[in-house]
């Protein structure tokens, strides 16, 4: 992404320094301190935000759609939009939160690229997928109740042009329970590299309880071949964050 579409300096990410018994919500917040908070939690963000834009080029069709689903803060629409050259193209940015949209869209009115970017308030799993030749899933999904993923993977497939494809990010979890201790381990320790402290990391945690629930990578191809993707593909992993491209045949 270039320097041009990143966001304004944001706070430094202090909200679980201090206990708390609320459950993690997208709320204003959040938003001031997101693009901090992301890049310390997540390892490799500051690379996969990029390698959307540049796997965007092999997929983004002249005259379609792109969908950021719960774009947030729009680190994944920009890279795109700054990324591709074809006409036509319009993209889609949709998020359920109005603090999330209101940020974005500030972002948005100091940037001087042409290429226009439609913000949308609305739950992605009512969100009609039309015309599009990318969508992507950018640490969304896994904020969905895992009953409901399926019914929302054959709406972003049937949506899809052929040749299209989904750009989807995961945190995940792995089957063998001395695996997932080891992999949660290096993940904390990750974050202790970036400042977290074990109360923020653990007060972090605890919010976050029941509302991101992480599935096996094995359960995550096999929902998408359910849903009628042909080609999956893992493109990154670090830790138990993995990076997928799900292909609609032509």
């Amino acid at each position: 992404m270039s320097q041009k579409s990143l966001p304004p300096k944001t706070q430094r990410d202090h909200l679980f320094s201090e206990q708390s018994q609320q459950k993690f919500q997208f709320d204003e917040a959040v938003v001031q301190v997101f693009p901090d908070m992301i890049n310390r939690s997540v390892p490799g963000y500051n690379l996969i935000v990029p390698m959307l834009g540049l796997l965007a080029r092999r997929f983004v069709q002249a005259n379609s759609r792109v969908y950021d689903l719960g774009c947030s803060l729009g680190a994944a629409s920009l890279a795109v939009r700054d990324a591709i050259s074809m006409e036509g193209v319009e993209i889609v940015a949709v998020d359920n939160s109005a603090a999330m949209l209101a940020k974005f869209e500030e972002i948005l009115k100091t940037s001087q690229q042409q290429r226009k970017i439609l913000l949308k308030q609305a739950d992605i799993e009512t969100c009609e997928i039309e015309n599009a030749s990318l969508v992507m899933l950018n640490f969304t999904l896994q904020f969905i109740a895992p009953e409901e993923r399926a019914a929302l993977l054959r709406s972003i497939f049937q949506g899809l042009k052929p040749g299209g494809a989904l750009l989807l990010s995961e945190k995940i979890q792995f089957e063998d329970i001395d695996k997932q201790r080891l992999i949660t381990d290096w993940h904390h320790d990750f974050k202790r590299s970036q400042g977290y402290s074990d109360m923020e990391i653990a007060n972090k945690r605890a919010a976050l309880e029941k509302v991101l629930i992480p599935e096996t990578l094995a359960a995550h191809k096999q929902c998408l071949k359910e849903a009628g993707f042909g080609s999956i593909i893992p493109w990154f992993q670090c830790f138990n964050f993995v990076s997928l491209v799900a292909i609609k045949e032509p």
